[in-house]
This record gives structure tokens, C-alpha cells and sequence, in this order.
């Protein structure tokens, strides 16, 4: 595939190969019946409003999508091009990434970075450029990575366009000149979650698959949180944090949360398959002993939550998580900005020493990697 997309050029489009690759769509499909589909999905992605859309008409509403969705925010003049920038990872335009490639002559460990912004907002070019430079200067290659947002489509696809790219990556490896056993996460908030949900589920490789990106691992060696949720079901968020004030959801805690899965109303969630979707959604539920090690970071102070940010990012969040590392055996360490136990030393340095040991890159600035510790 990335050969075609060299192929055709830096214009070729999100839709163009969306047209190419989506699975949703039979291999006998015409390009007409592809386009019918695409606007069945799209409906704004027909500009004349005939009812009818042109494969012009396809390539101008992806491109609009990818400039309205990854704007070059200021205060990034210091960060290094992408080597590849805009990089389909999937049929959907919000299915993008930018890679950039170490400087090795060998396939290159990998950090992939999930955005924050409460599956609502939020761009792969928020990530951080010191995160960027000094991966590089140690030949490491960064991913950065968007996903669709809920108005698109429910948290549990949500979570797995983000395991895609970890598929895709992989997939791509010698492409991408990446080394496909050495790849670990990191996200903020929202892109914490992510990043956790990917190191605890059960691989999600599937031989079965038509789609060969399907077919790869999504495993990873390792994985940093900042600022994290404990778990995607929000009916074990009472007991993690406390519970939502209606005044934080619209007046609606039980609406928000039905929309969060894209369910029609909460009672579906007490169904035998909206339990089974809650429990595929908990990386409480679905931490076990052969999972990566886990660094958590929170910047966020300890009492009884205060506003909504804070019940979105409260420090229990992050003690729930390392409580179940314990438990099952997971290697984990925790970094309190404000909370206690108080924390020493740069949350940062330390963050990137962490993915640097786990991906077994030496040490050559004299920041050892913190212990991690189990029971």
C-alpha cells in the first residue's frame, strides 16, 4: 500500500484509498458502488447536493477533513517534518498519522503517541516536540497518531482505530524501517486510556481476517500514561473515583454515558451484551500477568474532586491502575506531580528513560531508568 500511495504522489487522497482498502466493502464492488457507499456514510461529502458523488467530490471532502482536523498549531517551529506525514492507517479520513524516522542502520525501535481531548478534540500534532527530538537523537522513530471522535463513531471502535495503527505500523514495518518487536505507547488523558486499553487487551491479531493489517499483533512492549482514566466502563467509575455530578454531564450523566457506546439508552448496558462490551472496555478487568510494564504520571492534585477535569484525570484513576498492576503482577510505577506520595525529579526525563529501557535502547545521558516494581 505504501508503495501505491509513493506511486501516486503526496495528493493522493484519504478517500482515493479508502475507495482502495475498506473492508466494509466487497472486493467485487465497482468504483460506483464504492462511491455510493462513501456517501452513504458522508452524506456532506457530496458539494453540488445532487445526490450523486463524484470521485472529485470524494478527494476534496477528505482533504478538507485532514486540514480541518490537524491545523500546525503555533509554537512548533522547533519540531522536525514528519518523514511521513499524513499516512492513511485506515478507510476512515480521521484515520491518520505522521512517523518520524530514526537515523539507524537498523530497523528502528518505535514510541507511538495518542492524543488527549476526551475523544472530542484533540490532534496527533499536539505531540510534544521534546518528546520527538530526543527520541530521535537516541534512534528512536515516534508515531503520532488520530483517531476518530465519538460524534464519529463509539469509544469501543474508537480504541481499536487506535490499535489498528499499531497494526498498521507493523505491517508496514520494513517500510517504516521499524523494528516490529520493539514498539511501545504513550498517551495523555483520552490518549492514556488508549495506550493503556491496547497494553492490557488480549492481542487483537485476527488470522482470519481479509484485511492483512487485521492480521498483525497489536502487542507492545511497554506503556506511559499521563493524566489517565482507570477504565472505559463509566459504572466502575463510583467505586474509582466517585460519582459524576449531573451538573459535569448536561444534567444527563446516564445520556452522556449511553452516547459514549453509541447505545440507545443506558438500560442496553445491562443486557448480556452490553456487559460484555463494558468488560472489554475495562483494562481493569483486562489487565493480566503477561502484560507490558506501565509508567503513570498525574499532575493533579488529591481531594475530593472539584470540577470536571478533575473527575476526568483524578490521581485514583491512576492509583486504581497501579493497584491492579499489583495485584496481577504487572511491572508499574507511579510519578505524583501533587498528589501523594510526592514525586522527585523530571516527569518527563524519567517517562522517556522508561520507554528507553523497555526498548532496550542504551542509557548515555546518566538518567537511569526508575525501578519498577511488583508485588
Amino acid at each position: 500500500m505504501c508503495a501505491l500511495r509513493q506511486k501516486l504522489g503526496t495528493s493522493f487522497s484519504t478517500f482515493a484509498l479508502a475507495l482502495l482498502l475498506s473492508t466494509a466493502l466487497s472486493q467485487a464492488a465497482t468504483e460506483a458502488e464504492q462511491l455510493a457507499e462513501i456517501l452513504r456514510r458522508y452524506p456532506a461529502a457530496d458539494a453540488n447536493r445532487d445526490g450523486v458523488l463524484t470521485r472529485e467530490e470524494a478527494v476534496a471532502y477528505a482533504q478538507g477533513r485532514r486540514q480541518s482536523r490537524s491545523p500546525r498549531p503555533a509554537g512548533k517551529a522547533d519540531r522536525p517534518e514528519p518523514t511521513f506525514a499524513a499516512v492513511s492507517y485506515g478507510p476512515h479520513p480521521a484515520q491518520i498519522l505522521d512517523l518520524w524516522s530514526a537515523r539507524s542502520d537498523a530497523p528502528a525501535p518505535l514510541v507511538v503517541f495518542f492524543h488527549g481531548g476526551g475523544f472530542r478534540t484533540g490532534s496527533r500534532d499536539s505531540v510534544e516536540s521534546s518528546l520527538i527530538r530526543n527520541c530521535l537523537a537516541r534512534g528512536v522513530a515516534v508515531m503520532s497518531v488520530d483517531y476518530r471522535f465519538l460524534t464519529e463513531a463509539p469509544i469501543q471502535e474508537i480504541l481499536r482505530d487506535c490499535a489498528r495503527s499499531i497494526q498498521f505500523v507493523r505491517h508496514h514495518a520494513a517500510t517504516y524501517r521499524i523494528d516490529p518487536m520493539r514498539i511501545a505507547c504513550y498517551g495523555s488523558s483520552a490518549g492514556a486510556g488508549a495506550s493503556l486499553w491496547i497494553a492490557f487487551h488480549p492481542d487483537l491479531a485476527d488470522p482470519a481476517q481479509f484485511d492483512p493489517v487485521l492480521r498483525e499483533s497489536s502487542r507492545i512492549v511497554a506503556v506511559a500514561a499521563s493524566n489517565t482514566q482507570a477504565t472505559y466502563n463509566l459504572k466502575e467509575w463510583d467505586s474509582v473515583v466517585g460519582p459524576n455530578d449531573p451538573a459535569w454531564s448536561g444534567g444527563n450523566p446516564d445520556r452522556e454515558t449511553a452516547a459514549f457506546y453509541h447505545v440507545a439508552q443506558i438500560e442496553d448496558l445491562d443486557t448480556a451484551d452490553g456487559k460484555r462490551l463494558l468488560a472489554d472496555l475495562s483494562m481493569l478487568q483486562l489487565a493480566s500477568p503477561d502484560d507490558p510494564p506501565v509508567w503513570l504520571v498525574n499532575q493533579h492534585p488529591d481531594g475530593t474532586v472539584s470540577n470536571r477535569s478533575h473527575y476526568l484525570h483524578h490521581p485514583d484513576h491512576s492509583r486504581a491502575i497501579e493497584r491492579r498492576c499489583r495485584e496481577v503482577g504487572i511491572p508499574v510505577t507511579t510519578f505524583f506531580g501533587q498528589a501523594e506520595p510526592r514525586a522527585t525529579g523530571n516527569a518527563g526525563e524519567l517517562l522517556r528513560a522508561f520507554l528507553f529501557h523497555h526498548l532496550h535502547v542504551p542509557v548515555t545521558d546518566g538518567i537511569q531508568t526508575p525501578v519498577d516494581t511488583a508485588p
